[in-house]
């Protein structure tokens, strides 16, 4: 069994045997290496925080009502069916929101999204706020879906959405199970 090329076995070259020292790397690329993984880090840490999907309760809201007038800010709650009124003319639609928690890990123990957005709407003692959108109407604007809208509170307390996003936790609950068995 060789274990070097015949050249080296006869004699002709002699292995090469590494010292264990490595070439010494300049500083100014060791300075570079560690700017540049700095920038990567601070760019990746500054674009996460960016795009959390912050939003205040109806709670928050009303408590901070003063401070907030005015401001751009997202809210969330819970959608009063009987409150939807659409005007397909003007394209002026108005609905109620009552608090639900913004807290996930309280809507999980209190039995998931859905059950919060019913007893979210049946409580007459839960504080709500009147929405003002001009716009389309958005075909998920149903009882007990969870809205987030991003706008201004105004003066007289109604908050004016800009962007209206929507949540319905029941739409395809019937669905899921149906698709998982057709494997």
């Amino acid at each position: 069994m060789r274990l070097y090329p015949p050249f080296i076995e006869k004699g002709l070259m002699q292995p090469q045997i590494s010292s264990g020292s490595a070439r010494k790397i300049p500083p100014k690329f060791i300075i570079g290496g560690l700017f540049l993984a700095a920038a990567v880090i601070y760019l990746i840490i500054s674009s996460t925080q960016a795009n959390v999907e912050y939003f205040l309760t109806v709670d928050e809201v009303l408590s901070k009502r003063a401070s907030l007038e005015g401001k751009t800010i997202r809210l969330s709650g819970a959608v009063l069916g009987e409150s939807i009124h659409y005007d397909p003319q003007t394209m002026e639609l108005t609905f109620t929101v009552a608090h639900i928690p913004g807290d996930y890990a309280v809507i999980e123990k209190a039995g998931g999204l859905a059950l919060v957005l019913h007893q979210a709407i049946s409580d007459p003692k839960n504080h709500t706020i009147n929405i003002y959108y001009k716009g389309p109407q958005p075909d998920l604007l149903k009882n007990e879906s969870q809205a987030i809208l991003t706008g201004k509170l105004r003066s007289d307390g109604v908050f004016a959405a800009d962007e209206i996003l929507l949540k319905c936790p029941t739409r395809y609950e019937g669905a899921v199970p149906d698709q998982a068995g057709r494997r």
